[in-house]
Parts: structure tokens; sequence; C-alpha cells
């Protein structure tokens, strides 16, 4: 688990943050040179060339304050008072003018490529190039070293920049109190993330954005509603994405100018500077810098999509452009956790089976072939190298399923995965609609028999001949396996080895999940300004793994009421935010 215990630096003013800041990226990388002096540079155009646009936010309106996280506050040595002075307010909901120095008063935007499930688009860029696609409100701030760790501070929903594509620069309230919480509870579920530091919305700035009427079983939103805007400040180590190398590549593949090698090769070491220089010496020459990084990443990719299923979250939208080169989750919009147990679970509507909950191993290989890709022009001049590459590659879905069937078995206890048992377990699960979370989290209970796991079932397994009966059958396999597994020859151990074994499964299946119909509720009542169940929900998913309160577990440990199935905005939702 983490260690969130208060650091030795204490920060308690913004102008004592400003004495850390250290901007790697502006200060290293190439600067578009036709970016404007001031960062006011607020529409959709073309960017030819160079890592970066200096992009001035644009404020929110009387922000006001929501939420903070205190755990990575307390990581950061921060003081929790920090986040409701006037001058952090002010900056984070958008306004640098007058930050105090060597903090900028300006931020910067990136450009990347876009890729779905391996193929290349530019249509999505209004000018048919693909020299419009990239952060369109996403604007990094500040770069700050802390505790001897590089932080990169973004806000997302800052307004408009070059790569806006004609939209307004906004996110919402509730798209942003979903990201906020997603990054807290994902983070406290183990699985590698970007942070959320702090969220402020605008007491009178609102946008229309199309949603679902109530109740609405339509697929696609069927109104337009008037939702408060508001800015969430995200935080990672770098926000450089697959798609962001890809960028660069293609622009060789292309020829498209001069320096376009050179930008290629200085915005994949300054990755490796970034995210892998623990792993990857720099010493070496950029050829074998490069086929550390591939491997690197690939570990990292695998087993971060291996912890996505373990904890039942699904990306929904695993673009290339959504795919964290530092390999952890980024870009939190139509995410989903799974409830009722369903491979082909999918919580966007414009998603597709490719992206869907057990596809996504698949949708990380296409990814990261799309990443290999975009090495490929650093290595042409050793053809030893490239042949080194593309063996990494293939060598990709093995390393995959190496994870995916070690993240299997530590679920149901076992040292080793168990095929056939796993099979049987997931036949029985889809013929019975099981919960998965609460599935797992029963499990590792050891139950004497199935009455426990009953609790996820969604089905009464007394419907169908037999069905209880192979249940049971199940669990004595399941029961006998763990034994020869945990015991190895050991006599009068068998309570001593379940407890546990309990104990051990229970920090690999956690107790509470975000689950969407807890959400809804949360964030419609922070739109008339009640924030007490986003706290509440805050509270309780920043410890998922804990057993809570016996009122906590009523409320949010339960199955999804069948009403609320295929209802727009809670089983599915689109892509507006």
């Amino acid at each position: 688990m983490h260690n969130t215990t208060q650091t030795s630096q204490d920060i308690e003013t913004l102008n004592e943050l400003a004495q850390l800041a250290d901007y790697s990226f502006m200060d290293t990388l190439h600067c578009d040179p036709e970016a404007t002096e001031d960062g006011v540079d607020h529409s959709p155009r073309q960017v030819f060339t160079g890592h970066y646009v200096p992009v001035k936010p644009t404020p929110l309106k009387e922000p006001a304050y929501v939420a903070h996280s205190k755990t990575f506050f307390r990581e950061l040595g921060f003081a929790d008072t920090l986040a409701q002075s006037d001058d952090f307010v002010k900056m984070f909901s958008g306004d640098l003018s007058e930050v105090p120095e060597p903090m900028r008063k300006r931020g910067w935007a990136t450009g990347y490529a876009l890729s779905i499930y391996g193929t290349e688009y530019y249509q999505q860029c209004p000018f048919q190039t693909g020299n419009g696609y990239g952060d369109g409100r996403a604007i990094s701030v500040l770069e700050a070293k802390i505790n001897g760790k590089r932080w990169e501070m973004q806000l997302k929903g800052a307004g408009q920049t070059p790569y806006c594509r004609g939209a307004d620069g906004r996110a919402v309230l509730r798209s942003s109190i979903r990201e906020f919480l997603a990054q807290e509870h994902m983070y406290a579920l183990d699985v590698p993330t970007s942070r959320s530091l702090s969220l402020y919305t605008s007491k009178m700035q609102k946008v229309q954005r199309s949603w679902y009427m109530e109740d609405s079983h339509s697929k696609d939103p069927d109104m337009m509603v008037s939702e408060a805007i508001a800015i969430s400040t995200r935080v990672a180590p770098s926000f450089l994405r697959v798609g962001q190398i890809e960028l660069f590549a293609r622009r060789v593949r292309k020829n498209e100018h001069p320096k376009a090698m050179k930008e290629l090769e200085k915005i994949v070491l300054h990755l490796i500077n970034r995210e892998y220089s623990e792993v990857i010496d720099t010493s070496l020459t950029t050829v074998e810098k490069v086929l550390f990084l591939s491997k690197a990443f690939r570990s990292r990719l695998t087993a971060l999509v291996a912890n996505w299923i373990r904890v039942g979250y699904c990306q929904g939208n695993f673009n290339s452009d959504n795919c964290a080169a530092g390999g952890f989750t980024l870009d939190y919009g139509p995410f989903g956790f799974c409830e009722l147990f369903n491979p082909k679970y999918q919580p966007w509507t414009g998603g597709g089976a490719h992206f869907a909950f057990l596809n996504q191993p698949h949708a990380a290989e296409r990814n990261f072939h799309m990443f290999c890709m975009a090495l490929q022009p650093l290595l042409t001049s050793d053809k030893n190298a490239l042949v080194k590459l593309e063996e990494i590659e293939k060598e990709f879905f093995k390393v995959m399923q190496t994870e995916i069937k070690q993240m299997w078995a530590s679920k149901i206890g076992l040292g080793t995965f168990d095929a056939a048992l796993f099979k049987e377990l997931e036949m029985l699960m889809l013929q019975t609609y099981v919960d998965y979370t609460i599935f797992f989290r029963e499990l590792s209970q050891i139950p004497e028999d199935i009455e426990p796991l009953k609790k996820s079932f969604y089905r009464d397994v007394k419907e169908e001949e037999g069905l209880e009966e192979r249940w049971s059958q199940w669990l004595e396999k399941w029961k006998v396996s763990l034994t020869h597994n945990n015991l190895t020859g050991q006599q009068g151990a068998l309570s001593e080895m379940q407890e546990a074994l309990s104990k051990q499964m229970k920090q690999v299946n956690p107790k509470y999940t975000l689950r969407e119909w807890h959400l809804v509720p949360a964030y419609q009542e922070a739109e008339e300004g009640d924030y007490t169940l986003m706290r509440e929900l805050q509270d309780v998913m920043t410890a998922p793994y804990d057993e809570q309160s016996k009122e906590i577990e009523e409320k949010y440990y339960s199955l999804k009421p069948i009403a609320l199935f295929n209802v727009g905005g809670i089983s599915h939702i689109s892509c507006s935010s």
C-alpha cells in the first residue's frame, strides 16, 4: 500500500512553492516559432514544428473551491490550507498574471498525433494534416522539483489553445468531479495514474453540453444542459503520450521540415530523462537508450493493463494519444468500472468492442506497435538495432499474457495460474450475472459455502437446474487448489493459512470501486453547491481495500439497482465533457 505519511517539506504559501519551479520542458525543447510572445494564442491553427506552444490559460470568473487531494498534499508536503489560499486558488483556476517569480505567466500546450487501434488518423484535425491535433483544453502551468521528484502540473478546462479545433476549451464540473475522484481512487487502488491536486468551479460561468434526460435509455445524449465550468489540476512526472512521439516520427517519415529528426530525438530523450532516468543509463548512446526504453515501456504498459483488469477498470477510449508514454493511466474521459461482469463491457457509446474491458490487452498491443513505429527512425542507421526493436515488439503479447495470468492467479489466491479452474469460474460468473468487485471481495473471505458469494449474484442460482451445485463444486475444487498451493505439506496449519491468504487476497481485491450510480448524485448535488456527497465519496474511495463503517458498507457495497441498467449517463456515457 502507498505510504502517505507527512513529508519533511512544509509548503504553506504559493511563494514557497514558486522557489521549487524548474521548467525543463520549455527550457530544453523547441518552442513553436510561430507562437505569440504573450501567450494569447487561443484560436485553432496549424502548428508545423516545435514541441510546445506557450499559452495563457483563460481564468475562471469568481472561482470557488471544490476539493483538493489531502493524500497528495501530504505527499508533496503542502499544507491543506494552501488549497484555499487566494493566490493558490487564483493560479490553479487559470490566472497566472500575478504568480511569484520564478514562476512564469504563461503555460504550454503540446501537439500529438492520433492513432486508433493501430491505424493513423488525420481527419480529426480540422486541417486534415495532423498539425492541429493536441491539447485543446489542457495547459501545463508548472514544473517543480518537490522532495526530490519532478512533477508537472496541468490545468484541464483552462480555455482554448491552438489545438482546440473550435471547441470552447472548457470542462464542466460533472466531468471534472469524475476525473478528480477517479485519479484519487486509482492511486489508492495501487494502479499507476496521473494524480489529482485541486478542483475549482466558477460561481457564474456555465456552458451548454449535450447530455441525457433523466431515466433516458438513449445511446447518445438527447438534450442540451447548462453546466457549471471547472478547472481541475492533474499532476504527473510528465504528460508525454505515445501520440506525441508519433507526431514527430510522422514528420520525419514525411520529411516535413529540416528539424524533424532532431525534434524526434529530443522528445524521446526528454521522455527518457523525465520518466525512465532511474532505469536507463544516461551514458548510453541514443540507439541503446531507445532499445532500453522500448523494453521498459513494454514492462510498464503490460503491468498497467493487468492492473486495470484486476480492479475492474475500463479506459473506454484507449487511443495512442490517451496512452501515457510513462506507463500510467491518463485521460479519464469515458472510463468506467465494471459492475456486472462482462468481457465486452464498454462504458463509452463511441468506443466499440476493440476497447472493451477484456480487450484492453489487445488495444495496449496496438499502442505499443505505434510506439515502436515512432522509435524506428532513430534506429535506421543500425540494422541490428531495428531487428532487436522488432523482437521486443513481437514479445509484447507474451509478456502481456504472463502479467494477466499472474493477475488472475492473485485474484483467486493462487501462486500459479490454473487455466481450467479459471475458465470454469469465468463461465459461472457469466451465467450467474455476477458483480465483479463484490464477488472477488467475498471470495477473499474464503467462505465455507457459496452463500456469501450470493451477495454478488444478480441472478438466483435456483433458476437454472444444477447451477447452484456447479458453484459448490467449483468452490470445493478451488479450496483444494488453495491448500495444495499454500500448505506445501504442513499439518495443522489450515486455519492459519486461510487467515493469511484471506488478508493477502483482500489487498488485491478492493471492497469499493467508483460506481457511476454513486457518482451521479454526487455531481448533481455539486451543481447546486453541495459537495457533501462528493467529499464522502472521496473519503471512501481513497481507502478502497479497508473495511469501513456499517453505514458506508450498506451505501457503497451493494448491487446496482436493476432499474439503472441501460440508463444513459449511468450505464453508458458519451464523451461530452
